[in-house]
Formats: C-alpha cells, structure tokens, sequence
C-alpha cells in the first residue's frame, strides 16, 4: 500500500514539473493591440497604440509592465510594403517593426515584432 502512494505522489509532483510558469514566451504587436503570451497559456492584450507605448498588462500572471519602442525607418522594402498596403486602402495592415520589453517580479523579457524568421526551422 505504501508503495502505491509513494507512485501517486511521484506522480502528482511530476504533473506539477510539468506546468509553464506564468512568464512572458512571446508578444506580437498589431497597429493598436500588444498581445503577450505567457508560459501557462495565458493571452494578455493591452492597446499599446492608445496607451502611448508603454503601460502595464492587468489581470495578466502577477502583473506585467510593457514598453514598446517602434523602429521609426525600418528597411527599404518593409517601407515600401507598407507604403503599397496602405495606398490600396489596408491601412494599418502591416504591423510595426518594433522592440517589446515586458517586464515584472524584478525581471525583464525583450522580444522583438515580428518576430525573426528561423530559417532553420523549415519554414520556406
């Protein structure tokens, strides 16, 4: 009998090691909201356009601040792209090129939107 309790505990610590902690693993930017996702699935949002870039994610984990710093001349043909978007009328299309940082709890998570394509990963 003893054996078969110290199985359900192993178990149930081993489900517990399982489980994400509540920290920011990714944010994309859309041209007003700022979605992160956290460790545990969680989705926060925050309208970051009408915030004036930086504010703080309620309800979110224990909390998370946020700063977004938009890249003001991103390359050639970004600029372009979003240039012919707009210019057919899908204005706000394109995200911006920008460097997220959430921080909380003493600590800071730096992200970049969008994110980098990983050309290893098979993508193309």
């Amino acid at each position: 009998m003893r054996v078969l309790g110290l199985v359900a505990v192993l178990g149930l610590a081993g489900c517990a090691g399982l489980q994400q902690p509540a920290v920011p693993q990714e944010a994309r930017l859309s041209a007003e909201v700022l979605t992160v996702v956290l460790g545990d699935g969680t989705v926060c949002r925050a309208d970051w356009a009408a915030a004036g870039g930086a504010g703080r994610l309620e309800g979110c984990g224990p909390g998370y601040d946020y700063r977004v710093t938009v890249v003001e001349k991103p390359n050639l043909l970004r600029q372009f792209w979003s240039e012919l978007t707009s210019a057919l009328g899908a204005e706000g299309a394109v995200p911006p090129m920008a460097r997220v940082e959430v921080s909380g709890n003493g600590r800071a998570w730096d992200f970049v939107s969008p994110p980098p394509v990983d050309w290893d990963a098979g993508a193309f």
